[in-house]
């Protein structure tokens, strides 16, 4: 391993381009940073193309086993000094240790919902933060998986990855748009579920949720639009007696999960244990 000591070394530009969006589409590519990502990631270490690290801030066994990971696999392995990795990373007091992985999609057309399944579907989310949480949210309440419709938030930028806090590795992801999703649905035996504040919408918390369903969600400033609430088999809403006149859009999807959740692990005490 050759150490790096410029941040104008071309394979360290390039890394620094995975913060733009564009060129993770345009590489299908994704930077991860800290051990605890890293290590999420290599949940799947096929997926991991290259290791970042920097020796000086790197002190941990819990380092040294990552690093050996990415030895044992034939894993490219990038040494950098304190100012190169600084350079790369997006936080105050850098760990010291990132990876670059493929991003990993798959189609509606590969999708099969099996009897206990909980996916969500969102509806041209915008903020990475709000997705990321939610991924963490549908992990920890038992989901299978997210389906993205039409313009939505990278789940592999930056920011929805630390929120996700390893999720975005555990959990299937989908792209697609409304307009495909709605023919999929049709051929789905499968509840879904729309939450949106209209007229004829249930009380969340009396409604009864059936699986396999998906849960979908609208965009934090416009909602659900009209066709995907038209195409929901049930509609509820979450009631609210303060000032404010809306939840943030990864509060109100957690509301939902966790309602989801233990409607399900009264039917099944199993649901209810850690995995």
């Amino acid at each position: 391993m050759t150490l790096i000591t410029s941040s104008a070394n071309p394979r360290i530009k390039d890394l620094r381009k995975l913060r733009d969006r564009k060129y993770r589409s345009e590489t299908g590519l994704a930077w991860v940073e800290g051990l605890r990502a890293c290590g999420d990631a290599f949940s799947h270490p096929e997926h991991v193309e290259q290791m970042v690290i920097c020796p000086e801030t790197l002190h941990s066994s819990f380092a040294d086993e990552l690093l050996q990971k990415a030895l044992d696999h034939n894993i490219d392995v990038i040494e950098t000094s304190r100012e190169v990795y600084s350079s790369l990373s997006g936080k105050e007091n850098p760990q010291g240790m990132g990876v670059v992985i493929r991003q990993t999609f798959q189609t509606l057309d590969n999708v099969v919902l099996s009897q206990a399944d909980l996916w969500v579907a969102l509806d041209r989310v915008a903020d990475p933060g709000n997705l990321g949480t939610i991924l963490r949210t549908l992990d920890a309440s038992g989901g299978k998986g997210l389906i993205l419709l039409d313009h939505c938030t990278d789940p592999y930028d930056p920011t929805a990855i630390r929120a996700s806090t390893g999720a975005v590795f555990h959990l299937d992801l989908v792209k697609s748009d409304t307009q495909y999703f709605s023919m999929w649905k049709t051929r789905q035996n499968a509840n879904l579920v729309g939450a949106v504040a209209v007229p004829g919408a249930q009380d969340y918390h009396s409604y009864v949720y059936t699986r396999p369903m998906i849960l979908i969600m609208g965009s934090e400033r416009e909602g659900l639009s009209p066709t995907l609430t038209e195409l929901c088999d049930g509609l509820v809403y979450i009631p609210m007696i303060g000032h404010v006149d809306s939840l943030n859009l990864a509060e109100a999807t957690a509301i939902m999960l966790y309602e989801i959740f233990n409607q399900h692990r009264e039917a099944n005490s199993g649901l209810g244990e850690k995995r």
